[in-house]
C-alpha cells in the first residue's frame, strides 16, 4: 500500500483477523480497509488527491471514526479531530481556526455544527453520506488512490489549553509513523493484544497510543463509546484484554467503584485485572497512593511515561524493569532528550531544568503560526518542552510546567507538583491544583484549591499545617480553598489559568 503508515501495512496482512469492537459492531482489517477505501473514494469525487486539504471530523470513537479519517488520509487529506463533548462555541473557535474544506460530521450532532460551519463558509457532511457499510477488500483498488509523501500533514490535533489558548498541532505521516514505531518496540505490542479504548479520540493519547498502535500491531482494539466504570471493570473481568490506558483521573474513578462494589464483584474484577500484561498511566501527574492502591487490588504496576501533544511520547518508564512513584522513565526508542539551564547549557545529571527532546516524532509546526512554531525550537533541532525536571538514577522525575507548576516565592524556586503530592496524602483530600498568584510580597504568593473526600470539606489550617510538617516553610501554601471540582480538560488535566483565577477573584 502506497501510504507509509506501518498499520496500513500490517493491517493488509491480516485482511480476515479481528481487528475492532465497536458500538456499530465487530470488524476484520479487511472490512476497515474497504470501508477506508470507500470513504477515500467519496472525498476525492473527481480530484486524483487532496494534497493535505483539511477536513475536520466530529465522531464518537468508533468504526466510523477510525474508517473516517483512515479514509482521509487515503485520500491525501489531513484529518482534524474535533472533542465530541466540547461546548458549541469551542468547536466554532476550533474550525474558524483550522479552516477546513469540510467538516464530517455523526448524523444526530450535524445540528451542533451547522451554525458555525455556514457563517464560516464550510460545507456540513453527514458520516451516513461518507462511511459505507463494511464490505470485502479490494487490494486492485489500491491503484485508485493517490501515493502519499511521508512529509505531509495528516492529523491536526489542538493542545489542551492548560496554559493558554489551544493550538493547532500538525502531524505529518513521518512522526506519527515514528511515534507508533518506538511504542511497537518499547511496550512489545503483538497480534496477540486487546486494547480497550475509554479516552476521547481528539487526543495523542487515544488515538496514537491506544488505536494506532493496536492496529499498528495487527492487534484488536475494543472502543466504548463513553467511559463508565463498572462497565470498564466488566470489560476487564470478561474481555480476555491485555491492555490498558487511561489518565488518573480515571484510575480513580475505577478504585472509587471498586471499593463501592460487593466482595464478590470485587475478585471477580480483581482476577480479570490480573490477567492483563500492562496498565499505562499518562497525561496528567499519577498521585502515589492511586499508583499503590492500583497495585495492591491487581498486582500491577502502573508505567508511567511522558509525552505532548507536540512530540508524541518521549519518556516512558521499562516495560520490564523498576518503576519508581513519580518518575517518567527514559528515552524511547528515536528520541533524544537532554536537560538545560536558563542560560540555554546542559546542566549536570541530577540539577533541574528544561527538558528538551528531538527525533523524527515531533510535530512539523503549529497551524499558521509561523513565529511560535520557530520559537519553540531551540539551535539543533531541540524542542523546548517547557516542563521542568531533573534526572535520577530512577530516570526523569517531572517537576512541572515552567510557566505554571514552577513558582517562585520569596526569592525560592518551588514545585506545586511536589506540594501536590503532600496534599494529596491527607486523608480528608482526593484531588488538588497549586498554583502561584502574583503577589508584589512573595512573587508567587502560593495558593491550594482542594477537594475534600466523601464530600467532606477539610480545614484549610490543618491543611496549611500538615504541608509544614513535611516541607519547607515557603513551600507551604498561603491560602487553601476547598472547591467541589477542579476546572479541568476531558483529559482529567486541570486548567490550572482557571484555578488561578478562583484566587485572583477573591
Amino acid at each position: 500500500m502506497s501510504s507509509p503508515l506501518p498499520l496500513f501495512e500490517r493491517a493488509r496482512t491480516r485482511v480476515n483477523e479481528e481487528a475492532l469492537r465497536a458500538p456499530e459492531g465487530t470488524y476484520c482489517y479487511g472490512n476497515l480497509l474497504a470501508s477506508a477505501a470507500g470513504v477515500a473514494t467519496a472525498l476525492l469525487a473527481d480530484r486524483a488527491d487532496l494534497e493535505e486539504a483539511r477536513v475536520a471530523v466530529l465522531v464518537p470513537p468508533g468504526f466510523t471514526w477510525l474508517t473516517t479519517v483512515l479514509g482521509i488520509w487515503r485520500a491525501g487529506g489531513m484529518a482534524v479531530p474535533l472533542p465530541v463533548a466540547a461546548p458549541d462555541i469551542e468547536l466554532a473557535r476550533a474550525l474558524e481556526d483550522a479552516d477546513p474544506e469540510a467538516i464530517w460530521v455523526d448524523s444526530e450532532m450535524i445540528d451542533r455544527i451547522v451554525p458555525a460551519a455556514a457563517a464560516l463558509g464550510i460545507a456540513v457532511h453527514s458520516t451516513s453520506e461518507l462511511v459505507p457499510l463494511a464490505t470485502a477488500y479490494d487490494p486492485g483498488a489500491e491503484g485508485l488512490f493517490p501515493i502519499v509523501p511521508q512529509e505531509r500533514g495528516a492529523l491536526m490535533l489542538y493542545t489542551s489549553g492548560t496554559t493558554g489558548r489551544p493550538k493547532g498541532v500538525v502531524h505529518t505521516h513521518a512522526s506519527l509513523s515514528a511515534q507508533v514505531g518506538a511504542l511497537l518496540e518499547a511496550w512489545r505490542w503483538s497480534a496477540e493484544d486487546h486494547a480497550l479504548l475509554v479516552l476521547p479520540l481528539h487526543h495523542v493519547h487515544g488515538i496514537v497510543n491506544v488505536v494506532l498502535c493496536a492496529i499498528g500491531a495487527g492487534a484488536r482494539c475494543s472502543i466504548l463509546p463513553r467511559f463508565d466504570a463498572a462497565e470498564v471493570w466488566e470489560r476487564l473481568a470478561t474481555d480476555r484484554l491485555t491492555v490498558f490506558m487511561a489518565v488518573p483521573t480515571i484510575y480513580t474513578k475505577l478504585l472509587n467503584e471498586y471499593e463501592c462494589a460487593e466482595e464478590a464483584r470485587r475478585e471477580r474484577w480483581r482476577r480479570g485485572a490480573e490477567g492483563l500484561r500492562l496498565f499505562v498511566s499518562g497525561s496528567a501527574a499519577l498521585p502515589v497512593r492511586v499508583l499503590e492502591s492500583w497495585e495492591k487490588i491487581t498486582g500491577h504496576r502502573l508505567l508511567e511515561r511522558y509525552g505532548m501533544t507536540e512530540i508524541g511520547m518521549a519518556l516512558s518508564n521499562p516495560l520490564l524493569g523498576t518503576r519508581v512513584p513519580g518518575h517518567v522513565g527514559t528515552a524511547l526508542p528515536g528520541m533524544e532528550v537532554r536537560v538545560v539551564g536558563e542560560d540555554g547549557a546542559t546542566v549536570p545529571h541530577g540539577v533541574p531544568g528544561e527538558l528538551q527532546v528531538r527525533g523524527p516524532a515531533l510535530f512539523r509546526e503549529y497551524w499558521r503560526k509561523p513565529d511560535e512554531t520557530a520559537a519553540t525550537f531551540a539551535s539543533g533541532g531541540w524542542f523546548r518542552t517547557g516542563d521542568e525536571v531533573a534526572e535520577t538514577p530512577s530516570g526523569f522525575r517531572v517537576l512541572g510546567r515552567r510557566s505554571v507548576d514552577i513558582l517562585k516565592t520569596g526569592g525560592e524556586k518551588v514545585s506545586a507538583l511536589e506540594i501536590e503530592e503532600v496534599l494529596r496524602g491527607h486523608p480528608d483530600v482526593s484531588d488538588c491544583a497549586v498554583v502561584g498568584v502574583p503577589d508584589p510580597v512573595w512573587g508567587d504568593r502560593v495558593c491550594a484549591a482542594v477537594v475534600g473526600t466523601r464530600g467532606q470539606a477539610p480545614d484549610p489550617g490543618s491543611l496549611r499545617t500538615w504541608v509544614g510538617e513535611r516541607l519547607s516553610p515557603w513551600k507551604v501554601p498561603r491560602e487553601v480553598l476547598v472547591v467541589e471540582a477542579l476546572p479541568a480538560n476531558v483529559l482529567g488535566k486541570v486548567v490550572k489559568p482557571e484555578v488561578r483565577r478562583l484566587f485572583e477573584g477573591g
